[in-house]
């Protein structure tokens, strides 16, 4: 089973989940919005119970004790920094990748900056950002897919998705998500700050940069009923990754893929390691 617990680097202190044997091999998992380490738990609990050594962290503006209250504190470089602070405060030169979400994101550019410190990367849901942004150029459908994020960023967002007990921020889950896993992410972005810090990342400048192709072995795993990633920016994600590629498509998920196909999942990530 998973524990808690707490990864104090220089760039400060943040709450994860881990499991798995000190010297087993490192893998690295980050979540997305409005998420936190706890969507990759049966993940974490399942690579633990297989000897590897699995750890996902609260990442900045969700961890309470890493919330920085500029919103420039939020571009992609900084979120960069904070997984390679992690990795390094736990003893990990080298790992395994997993993103979901903005943490797909996250993991892109990582992987593409430090393939040094990358052993493979597995991205759901998010496609190289490459190949969402040609796609937004290029693909009508992504650009209706994608209409969300402005209305991330304005000022009224807290206030609209915290209202009546969170209902907005309970539709973006589609009703896919566990009832117990949205009403804690409500009660979590209901802490003072808490939301504010999460928008950040979308209010954060920079999130158009576009990292270079990836080289390292990539597995980009999306579900087929995404309402974010259209079939466009999916399935040109492999154009962008130079390395061994592999492409899996989850017929009836959704963007929460992690927690609707949790056991397919993680039998994608061990097979992926292998």
């Amino acid at each position: 089973m998973s524990e808690h617990r707490q990864i104090t680097t220089e760039a400060g202190t943040f709450d994860a989940l881990g499991a798995g044997p000190a010297g087993g091999r490192p893998v690295l998992l980050l979540h997305g919005f409005p998420q936190a380490a706890s969507a990759w738990e049966h993940q974490v609990d399942v690579l633990g119970h297989a000897g590897l050594r699995a750890i996902a962290f609260d990442q900045r503006g969700y961890s309470p004790s890493m919330r920085p209250d500029d919103v420039a504190d939020y571009q992609v470089d900084a979120l960069v920094g904070d997984v390679l602070a992690v990795a390094d405060a736990v003893d990990m030169p080298e790992f395994d990748l997993v993103g979901h979400d903005l943490g797909a994101v996250v993991a892109w550019h990582l992987a593409a900056a430090h393939p040094e410190r990358v052993r493979t990367l597995t991205a759901v849901s998010a496609p190289h950002p490459a190949a969402l942004a040609a796609a937004l150029r290029e693909d009508e459908d992504q650009r209706q897919r994608s209409q969300h994020v402005p209305v991330l960023k304005e000022r009224s967002a807290e206030r609209r998705l915290l209202a009546d007990n969170g209902a907005a921020l309970r539709q973006l889950f589609e009703w896919r998500v566990p009832e117990s896993d949205v009403t804690e992410c409500v009660a979590r972005l209901s802490e003072p700050g808490a939301m504010t810090a999460a928008l950040n990342w979308f209010r954060a400048e920079r999130w158009n940069v576009v990292p270079d192709p990836v080289t390292v072995p990539t597995m980009y795993v999306w579900g087929g009923e995404d309402v974010a990633v259209g079939s466009t920016a999916a399935l040109s994600c492999g154009a962008w990754v130079s390395g061994l590629y592999r492409f899996e498509l989850v017929e009836d998920a959704s963007h929460w893929v992690p927690q609707e196909a949790p056991d397919l999942v993680a039998g994608l990530l061990l097979d992926h390691l292998r």
